[in-house]
């Protein structure tokens, strides 16, 4: 069976991965379940073939443990693998449908990540999560003072400074339960803060690529957490053709709903990476709200702001800003702020 084999589809999972081999011409050989002590036994006794694996937890992992071994690994985007599903979805179908996607000219795929890659993208993730609690914990705390007539500037700097100058004159009308919860609740804050400013300061330490950050730097609205996100996820940006394909694939391009020689737009598809398009929405918004006019982007800006809404024209500056910096990644080419936009 094994010197058949030219066609491997692993649906993956956390203790039992089911398993679809087919020969070079499509027949199916065999579509089994292999249990996780196994997994890289069943690779071991066959010669080198086509892999493919959804891109899902653990993907990564198992794409360069099998990769040690000779084979060559894909890792297909969960909603590109769906339309060749047939009939009701199992185990065996999905690995089968995957076994039939990865040999498809057309298909799409993921990059696989090296494990420093992924160290560096769980800080970020980490981050992320952190920032979340601390925005909940502080609409807890403001809600919890205006049951009691307390209203507090929204923001989680304004919420700092109130706490440290203005809080004091209100702390005496509060009942001591209240007192108590508010300094709980403030206290979880700092230690919140504390646990992102060590996070921050780690990710900028830990640096696979500090040229190429640097660089990515030079951009306007590219600050050292977006250019560091940007070298774990694409690396070079080699698995982009071009700027216009990286930002489709962050989802700032406009959805297309289009029939009959009738084109319509709409709003953008929000697809890929949604931490990498909050730091570009991020960075262009830091971009307007501080407009340099010595800049050279500042009269493009300044005119489609004439003629769309704010909200539209950060979108069009998040596209821009993550085109060059697919240009900057993969031509290998510093910032040029005369030909920057």
């Amino acid at each position: 069976m094994s010197e058949h084999v030219a066609v491997i589809g692993v649906d993956l999972a956390k203790n039992v991965f089911q398993v679809c081999a087919a020969s070079g011409s499509g027949k199916r050989l065999i579509n089994k379940k292999i249990t996780r002590a196994k997994l890289l036994d069943f690779f071991v006794n066959l010669p080198p073939c086509l892999v493919g694996m959804e891109a899902c937890s653990s993907a990564h992992h198992w794409a360069r443990q099998i990769q040690k071994l000779g084979h060559h690994v894909k890792l297909i985007p969960p909603q590109f693998v769906k339309p060749y599903v047939k009939s009701n979805k199992n185990d065996a179908a999905d690995a089968d449908a995957i076994c039939e996607a990865v040999t498809r000219p057309t298909m799409r795929f993921v990059a696989i990540k090296s494990e420093e890659q992924q160290a560096l993208l769980l800080l970020h993730r980490d981050r992320k999560g952190l920032v979340g609690e601390r925005s909940a914990i502080a609409n807890r705390l403001r809600a919890s003072l205006a049951e009691f007539g307390l209203i507090v500037p929204v923001g989680i700097h304004k919420l700092r400074a109130w706490l440290q100058q203005d809080y004091g004159a209100y702390e005496e009308t509060l009942p001591v339960m209240m007192r108590l919860h508010a300094q709980r609740l403030a206290g979880r804050l700092r230690q919140i803060d504390q646990h992102i400013d060590e996070i921050e300061h780690e990710i900028k330490r830990y640096n696979p690529d500090i040229e190429l950050t640097k660089r990515l730097q030079e951009v306007p609205g590219i600050g050292p957490l977006t250019a560091s996100a940007l070298v774990a996820t694409i690396k070079d940006g080699s698995s982009f053709k071009s700027g216009r394909e990286f930002s489709a694939w962050l989802g700032l391009v406009p959805r297309q709903h289009s029939s009959g020689g009738k084109d319509r737009l709409l709003g953008i598809s929000k697809r890929g990476d949604t931490y990498l398009r909050t730091l570009f929405i991020h960075g262009a918004r830091a971009v307007i709200k501080h407009m340099n006019p010595r800049r050279s982007m500042t009269p493009w800006i300044a005119e489609l702001m004439r003629r769309r809404h704010r909200n539209v024209v950060i979108v069009a500056l998040a596209n821009k800003l993550a085109r060059i910096a697919w240009a900057l990644m993969s031509k290998g080419k510093s910032y040029d702020e005369a030909f920057g936009f």
